[in-house]
């Protein structure tokens, strides 16, 4: 099989280290490292499983999934699919199986030679520990080559997280650390560099773009946010379309609303501490009465319920005359937040401070927790959630797809 793998992730695949990590900027081939590898490891033991592990099911199915098959027909690899137990069955031998990081319980009944972890510095520093534990025990099938079993991990650095702190700062014993910064990889579009370090904050750069471990707590989450700068004198007119970034939380649903002056999104209006979705429809209503309303909402009001046990949040805002517009899952809580902030940045979002005080304060005030993740527990979350559903969705985060290499040597 004629393969090409980027230095950093050609040392990766091949190596037989206990633990080994890939490390890399957004588009420096991470996932694509760690399906060669499981390819590999397959190859020396034909009959001895492999488990893939991501964040979510959702990841599973539109992601990892279409690429191995494209991976498999274009290598001619003859392959069975079983999609309602997420496996890969290889040259009618044993399996890729594939699991969820999202609930550690469920990560039991079978056994692997080798685990890959993709994206694992995405998770919780307490639920990384969990499914590192979990994924562990799992891996301990004895394999036919005599070498030993290997847990991977391909990841985004995420902080000071569970990925530094045990590959870095106190590596474990077999532990090797393999970075990539995103430019390692030849392949991606001329322009994909330029327009990361064109509007992304500092502290990101350097962790998505150079692949670095940084602090990503003591700084607010809306690090481009400046209420001199980002500011707009622009109201609502009477022939505005409303753009309505809305977040679910009884007793606390929020909504920013926006306003489009050509390619711009301007926030101009705010409403806070509704007590849940009919009273939000009522107050938009009875507000905006003569406008078309356009909601963005969080896409997990698509089962929340509010009142009607029958009926989910989006249902209502649709029965209510609203157009929405929401994807099928919320996209990462990193993209949403690096959304806003280039967004911010580059002028496209504007804030109207007189009109959105609320608005303001949470974009001046949130901070990330211990975990590195934007803190929830003071109260400046719902607001930057509202406006971040709306801005993610119109100005979504454009990360590089890698089409299959053209790959040597494996």
């Amino acid at each position: 099989m004629n393969i090409s793998l980027t230095e950093p992730q050609s040392r990766f695949v091949i190596s037989d280290a206990k633990y080994p990590a890939f490390v890399g900027g957004l588009g420096s081939g991470k996932t694509h490292a760690g399906m060669w590898r499981s390819i590999r490891l397959k190859k020396e033991n034909p009959t001895i499983d492999v488990g893939y592990y991501l964040p979510t099911y959702g990841l599973i199915h539109d992601i990892i999934i279409p690429r191995f098959q494209e991976l498999f027909e274009t290598y001619k690899v003859p392959y069975r699919l079983n999609q309602q137990h997420n496996y890969f069955e290889i040259e009618n031998s044993a399996k890729i199986i594939m699991r969820s990081m999202d609930r550690p319980e469920k990560i039991i009944g079978y056994e692997t030679g080798d685990a890959i972890l993709d994206e694992l510095d995405t998770l919780p520093y307490d639920k990384a520990q969990d499914v590192w534990s979990k994924v562990v025990a799992r891996t301990r099938k004895k394999k036919t080559n005599g070498k030993i079993n290997t847990r991977a991990v391909v990841t985004t650095p995420e902080g000071f997280k569970f990925v530094y702190d045990k590959w870095k700062k106190n590596p474990m014993a077999g532990s090797v650390l393999f970075k990539a910064p995103t430019y390692s990889n030849p392949y991606l579009p001329d322009d994909y560099v330029d327009s990361l370090r064109e509007t992304m904050p500092e502290n990101a750069l350097m962790a998505y773009l150079e692949g670095e471990f940084v602090n990503m707590t003591n700084a607010t989450v809306y690090s481009e946010f400046d209420r001199h700068k980002c500011h707009t004198p622009e109201t609502i007119q009477p022939t505005d379309t409303l753009h309505v970034g809305m977040d679910f939380n009884v007793g606390k649903m929020a909504c920013a609303i926006g306003v489009l002056r050509s390619e711009s999104l301007h926030f101009v209006k705010e409403h806070d501490s509704i007590l849940d979705t009919p009273a939000m429809i009522v107050t938009l209503k009875n507000t905006y009465p003569n406008h078309k309303i356009i909601v963005y909402p969080d896409a997990s009001g698509r089962s929340r319920k509010s009142v009607n046990a029958s009926e989910s949040d989006i249902s209502l805002l649709q029965q209510a005359g609203f157009s929405v517009f929401v994807n099928n899952r919320n996209p990462a809580v990193k993209d949403r937040v690096l959304s806003m902030n280039s967004a911010l940045k580059n002028s496209i979002v504007m804030v109207n401070s007189d009109t959105c005080p609320i608005l303001v304060e949470c974009l001046e005030k949130q901070a990330y927790d211990k975990n590195g993740e934007p803190d929830k527990t003071s109260g400046f979350d719902h607001m930057n959630d509202s406006a971040s559903y709306l801005c993610v969705y119109r100005y979504p985060v454009k990360k590089s797809t890698n089409t299959m290499f053209k790959l040597k040597g494996l």
